[in-house]
């Protein structure tokens, strides 16, 4: 039977709440497809506002590759603004897709991706607006089933209690498998029932099924063991990798917004993983090994994700893109080909040691040249050492006095607080790099128009990292840190005005990393905030430090622990990880190796051009480094309209 659409009803209150345009949908190159013509339905969700969710590469993929295949429909749906949810509430109106404004409750399969763990409340919200039990437990197999993905999904626990089975790794034919274990289970009659569909999920063992687990306690609060309760379940759960990108050209017609949203451009992700071995960096280490898209296939998506949109830049994404192994012939072969119709280029950011002016040039000679980002991360040579960021302070003054002299005006460097073994004294070095820049500038450029901003985050150990054993500095000590850092840049006066002071305080990084490193009870804390009134908590003017507080203080007294237990608490070797059940391939006495490394201040080479230092994951997860070069060219489109 068709599903009723609520936009008619939906339509009625939108002229009531802010940006109306972001619930319409109809975006170019979207796609609905006749409900009865399919007999999977899955709703993929972004768990946060539309500007923020459609341009996710990881939603828009899988929104293609599952659109792609007879008999499957994939919807999108975000998550709405506090506005339009109370109004929902009032009216009856339920969580709905922007594709066909169908209800999220009457679909196959809710996916929803976590590209950080502050938008589990959204979760909640959307799961209670589409009449989905919040517990998985109580589900009947008329709802969907709930899918977490994306790299939060490496540690699933804190929301363990609301999914039905998590994903770890590259989504592409995951979502395949899923469908296709979904489609028997339908045509046979729905044998067993929802338990029956989720054992056959996690018997493929590349699908988490918490509920098939039972975690046991020690009485100190540690865990003990997590252990399967059904026959047949494996007892570690693997990440699943693509390895040839050339074979998933997606997106090939990427989706135009209709309202603003974070990123107005095309996007073309040039190779996924990273072996630089920066030891704070969750996505280098779970995404590992490099595999590169080629030089054709790249400029094949370009050709054809620009004629699809009408977009004037191409973002090249990856985890660090001047690492590819051909990035300076795919930006000249891309500026060539497209200089008459001035599409720009663009990377997110540049490592100081990866920079080059041709480099540069090239990504600056059909667009505008603003702005250059160079992400040092810590602020003392003894520091980078210790998360083996292999970049010292000359290699950067040389790299900005070569910007600077070039004619580049603005730098930006991104820096963290609250790095394992950190000192006051390693966060002021900070404002010494940037009086050195700032001189160096005026010295090579003849001006005194030289800008450098230093913009600071903090530091949150995460899963699968050498720091998941690290403590985690409070939120106090982070905050009187960047206090003495903003004194002594302040107090500078020949270059203090030139330098730009960006920060964040410590409180949103408790919480990140409370829920980062949380084991399944920190989901009652979860649910206090979402109950409370929790919404949007990546969000300045949503989040409330105190709510979480107040929520956690209540839901884990119970349990002997609290929020200093989970975040400035070093752990040791022997104690069972919340995520140890989870293989991202990463050998765990490898990361202990390294983390002892950090400690030491001994640091490791990329292990693309240097012998393998076994981290695991190649070629025990079948897996292998995939870098050119293929020493072909990008040649410019002969013929135009």
């Amino acid at each position: 039977m068709p599903v009723e659409s609520v936009f008619p009803r939906l339509e009625a209150l939108l002229p009531h709440v802010q940006k109306p345009i972001q619930y319409v949908g109809g975006e170019l190159n979207s796609t609905v497809k006749e409900w009865d013509a399919c007999d999977v339905r899955w709703a993929l969700m972004y768990p946060d506002a539309y500007e923020v969710g459609l341009p996710n590469q990881g939603v828009m993929i899988l929104y293609e590759v599952l659109n792609e295949r007879d008999g499957v429909l994939a919807e999108r749906t975000y998550s709405v603004w506090p506005d339009l949810e109370e109004l929902m509430r009032e009216h009856g109106v339920p969580q709905f897709t922007v594709d066909g404004h169908r209800p999220v409750g009457a679909f196959d399969v809710l996916g929803v991706s976590f590209s950080t763990e502050l938008g589990y409340t959204n979760l909640l919200t959307a799961l209670d607006l589409s009449g989905i039990p919040l517990s998985a437990a109580d589900r009947t197999e008329d709802h969907p089933i709930v899918v977490a993905g994306g790299h939060a999904a490496f540690n699933p626990e804190p929301i363990a209690e609301f999914i039905d089975c998590a994903v770890l790794g590259d989504g592409e034919q995951a979502v395949i498998d899923i469908t296709e274990v979904v489609r028997a289970w339908k045509a046979e009659g729905r044998p067993d029932g929802r338990t029956g569909l989720l054992l056959r999920l996690a018997r493929t063992g590349g699908v988490y099924v918490p509920g098939f687990y039972d975690v046991e306690y020690l009485p100190d609060g540690r865990i003990g063991r997590v252990v399967p309760n059904r026959s047949g379940v494996p007892w570690r759960v693997s990440k699943h990798t693509v390895m040839d990108l050339d074979s998933w050209p997606y997106p090939k017609k990427p989706l135009v917004p209709l309202a603003e949203t974070v990123h107005e451009r095309m996007s073309v992700e040039i190779f996924r993983g990273c072996t630089r071995g920066c030891r704070f960096c969750q996505a280098g280490m779970i995404t590992r090994p490099v595999r590169e898209r080629s030089i054709t296939g790249i400029g094949d998506m370009v050709e054809r994700g620009l004629a699809a949109t009408g977009f004037e830049e191409v973002g090249l994404l990856s985890l660090s893109s001047a690492d590819h192994s051909e990035i300076a012939d795919i930006a000249g072969g891309l500026a060539d080909r497209y200089e008459a119709d001035k599409i720009g280029l663009s990377l997110p950011s540049t490592r100081v040691d990866a920079f080059n002016i041709d480099l540069a040039n090239e990504l600056t000679r059909n667009g505008r040249r603003s702005g250059l980002t160079f992400a040092p991360e810590g602020g003392s040579e003894r520091i980078r050492k210790v998360i083996n960021k292999m970049v010292s302070e000359d290699d950067l003054i040389r790299t900005v006095a070569t910007a600077y002299g070039n004619g580049w005006r603005q730098v930006k460097l991104y820096f963290m607080c609250g790095l394992p073994t950190e000192t006051d004294e390693d966060v002021l070095q900070i404002a010494d790099m940037a009086v050195k820049v700032i001189a160096k500038g005026r010295e090579v450029s003849g001006s005194n128009d030289i800008r450098c901003t230093v913009s600071i985050g903090g530091f949150v150990p995460k899963p699968h990292t050498p720091f998941q054993w690290a403590p985690q500095l409070s939120a106090e000590e982070t905050d009187a840190r960047l206090a003495k850092l903003r004194d002594r840049i302040r107090g500078d006066k020949r270059y203090g005005r030139s330098i730009g002071f960006r920060y964040h305080d410590g409180k949103p990084g408790i919480v990140e990393g409370l829920l980062s490193r949380g084991d399944r009870r920190v989901g009652a804390v979860v649910r206090a905030v979402y109950e409370a009134g929790g919404r949007f908590d990546g969000w300045r003017e949503y989040f409330s430090y105190d709510q979480w507080m107040k929520a956690a203080e209540g839901a884990l007294a119970p349990f002997g622990v609290d929020v200093d237990w989970y975040t400035t608490r070093e752990r040791s070797y022997e104690e069972v990880l919340p995520w140890d059940h989870l293989d991202s391939g990463l050998d765990k006495d490898w990361l202990w190796d390294d983390w002892q490394d950090a400690l030491d201040e001994t640091e490791v080479e990329d292990c693309r051009w240097t012998p393998c230092f076994d981290c695991g994951v190649c070629p025990a997860m079948g897996t292998g480094i995939e870098i050119g070069p293929t020493g072909r060219k990008l040649l410019p489109l002969s013929v135009k309209q």
